[in-house]
C-alpha cells in the first residue's frame, strides 16, 4: 500500500500475543494535530485488562529469561530489520497523529531500529565475574540475572523512540515488559511493537495498554508482578512515580524534563553554532526533552547570533507534515498553546523583546510560531520553566564563570550545548555543567551507543549505551564449596 493513500488505523490493545479491544469496548479518540479532526480510536483499558497484561506478563517473563541471550539478540534484530521495511508507512501514521515532517518521522523510525541492534547486541554482552575465594575449593561467582516484568511509561513527543529504549533494554536483559505508551500517539509504537511480534517474540513478552495514564502508572508500579518502572515525561509526575516505586522498593529510570543551556563563546564558529542550535531548537517543534532552550551568547558575538537565529526561524515553513518542504509541524496537542503564549507573554511584560514569532498560526491544528525572545529576565517563567515548544530564548553574557553559573542555576540536569574553540573553555564546560550530557561545538546526543539521562530534577538512569541495560538486571552471588 501506498504510504500516502493508506488509513490511519485504529489501536488495539496487545495482550498475551493478541490484538484486542479493551474488555469493556472503550476507546479514546485520536486527534490529526496538523487539523484538529478525529482520525481515529485507540482502545481504553481498565483494571481488568491490565490483570490480564500482568498474568501475561508474568508468564513471558519465564518464558523469554529462560532463552539464551544469543536467541533474544536474533529476534531482536529481525524486528529491527522489519522496522526498516515499513518505514514509509509508520511515518506516514506517525506524521497524521504527532505532526511532525514525514522526513523527521522517517529519521526517528530509522533510529529506533539502531537502536535495537545495539541493544540486540549488548544482550549478548551481559557479563559476570569471577571472584577470587579466600578458601580452597570455593568457587564465587557475580551472575547477572534479569530483574523480572518491566512496566513502561511514554510521552508522545517521539512515540517510536521514546519506546524502543526501553523496550529493547529489558528484552535484550531477558525480561517481559508492559509498555503504556501515549494515547495522542498510538498507532506509530502499536507498528513498532508489531514488529518485534512477527519477528518471534512469544507471547506475553510484550504487552501494550493505553488509558488513563494516573491510573495505569498507580496501579502497576504497586503490583508486585512488577518489578521495575521506567518512565519518561514531566519532571512533578516523575517525581511521583518516583516516590511510588520507591514506596514498593521498585527500581525505577527517570528521563525527565531540561531546559538545556546553549553556550556560545565569542572564540566559537558562530555560522555552524547557529545552523546546529537552530536546526535542533526547533526539530519536532521544540518538543523535545533536550532541546537548547536557554542560548547564552557571550557578549561580543550577541548581536550577531541574535540576527542570524531569527532569520533562521523566520525562514522556517511550517505546515502539515504530510507536505513536501513542510521543516516544521504543529505542536501536538492543542493546550501547549495556550501554556506558550502565557510564557511568552509573562517574559514580553518583564522586559523580554520577541525578535519573531511568539503567535498561534491559524485557527486550524495547533500551529506555533518558530519564536525567538532575547534579553529575557531570571525572574520570567520562561527562564524558569521547560517550554517544550519552537521558543528560543538569546541572552547575553559576559564571563565563562557567568555562563557556568545561569548554565547551573535551575534544577534541571539533562542536556547541554556549548560552541568554543577555545580547548580549556571547552574542557571547563564539560566538567563543570551540571548536566547528564554536554555535546561541544556538534550535536553528538542520543546515539544508541552513548548514555542518554539527567541529573537533578532531569532523573537518574541511562537509556543510552551499555549502562542502560543494567538497570533490568540484578547482580546474584552464587558461591560454592567443593563439599
Amino acid at each position: 500500500m501506498n504510504a500516502m493513500t493508506q488509513a490511519y488505523p485504529d489501536t488495539q490493545l496487545l495482550i498475551d500475543g493478541v490484538w484486542r479491544p479493551a474488555a469493556q469496548g472503550g476507546v479514546i479518540p485520536v486527534l490529526d494535530p496538523a487539523t484538529g479532526e478525529t482520525i481515529g480510536t485507540v482502545a481504553h483499558a481498565r483494571r481488568e485488562d491490565l490483570d490480564a497484561a500482568l498474568a501475561a506478563v508474568e508468564k513471558g517473563f519465564r518464558t523469554w529469561s529462560s532463552l539464551s541471550a544469543y536467541d533474544r539478540s536474533t529476534i531482536m534484530r529481525r524486528a529491527a530489520d522489519i522496522l526498516r521495511t515499513r518505514k514509509d508507512q509508520i511515518a506516514w501514521i506517525m506524521t497524521r497523529e504527532q505532526g511532525k515532517p514525514v522526513a523527521e518521522a522517517k529519521g526517528e523510525i530509522g533510529a529506533g531500529a539502531d537502536i535495537i541492534d545495539w541493544f540486540a547486541e549488548e544482550a549478548r554482552r551481559t557479563y559476570g565475574q569471577i571472584i577470587p575465594a579466600r578458601a580452597p575449593g570455593v568457587m564465587q561467582m557475580a551472575v547477572k540475572l534479569p530483574v523480572g516484568p518491566v512496566a513502561a511509561f511514554t510521552p508522545w513527543n517521539f512515540p517510536i523512540n521514546q519506546v524502543v529504549r526501553k523496550l529493547s533494554a529489558a528484552l535484550a536483559a531477558g525480561c517481559s515488559i508492559i509498555v503504556k505508551a501515549p494515547e495522542e500517539t498510538p498507532a506509530s509504537p502499536a507498528e513498532l511493537i508489531r514488529a518485534f511480534v512477527e519477528a518471534g517474540v512469544p507471547e506475553g513478552v510484550i504487552n501494550l495498554v493505553y488509558g488513563n495514564p494516573a491510573e495505569i502508572s498507580e496501579y502497576l508500579i504497586a503490583h508486585p508482578v512488577i518489578r521495575k518502572i521506567s518512565f519518561t515525561g514531566s519532571t512533578p509526575v516523575g517525581k511521583q512515580l518516583a516516590a511510588l516505586a520507591g514506596q514498593h522498593m521498585k527500581r525505577s529510570t527517570m528521563e525527565l524534563g531540561g531546559h538545556a543551556p546553549a553556550i556560545v563563546f565569542d572564540d566559537a564558529d558562530l555560522q555552524k553554532a547557529v545552523r546546529v542550535l537552530a536546526g535542533s531548537k526547533f526539530r519536532n517543534a521544540g518538543q523535545v526533552c533536550v532541546s537548547p532552550t536557554r542560548f547564552l551568547i557571550q557578549e561580543g558575538s550577541f548581536e550577531p547570533f541574535l540576527d542570524a537565529v531569527t532569520a533562521a526561524a523566520k525562514g522556517i515553513k511550517v505546515g502539515n507534515g504530510l507536505e513536501d518542504g513542510v521543516q516544521m509541524g504543529p505542536l501536538a496537542n492543542e493546550r501547549r498553546i495556550p501554556a506558550l503564549e502565557s510564557l511568552i507573554q509573562d517574559a514580553v511584560e518583564r522586559g523580554a523583546e520577541v525578535k519573531t514569532g511568539g503567535r498561534r498560526i491559524g485557527n486550524k491544528g495547533y500551529f506555533f510560531e518558530p519564536t525567538v525572545i532575547a534579553n529575557v529576565p531570571k525572574d520570567a517563567r520562561l527562564m524558569n520553566e521547560e517550554p517544550f515548544g519552537p521558543v528560543a530564548i538569546v541572552n547575553p553574557f559576559s564571563t565563562l564563570e557567568d555562563a557556568i553559573a545561569e548554565a547551573n542555576r535551575l534544577p534541571f540536569g539533562l542536556a547541554s550545548y556549548a560552541f568554543t574553540g577555545s580547548t580549556d573553555t571547552a574542557h571547563q564546560l564539560g566538567m563543570r555543567i551540571e548536566a547528564g550530557m554536554t555535546t561541544i561545538n556538534h550535536n553528538g546526543l542520543a546515539l544508541p551507543e552513548l548514555p542518554f539521562g539527567g541529573i537533578k530534577d532531569s532523573g537518574y538512569g541511562s537509556e543510552g549505551g551499555s549502562d542502560a541495560v543494567e538497570p533490568y538486571l540484578i547482580t546474584k552471588l552464587v558461591t560454592q564449596s567443593g563439599r
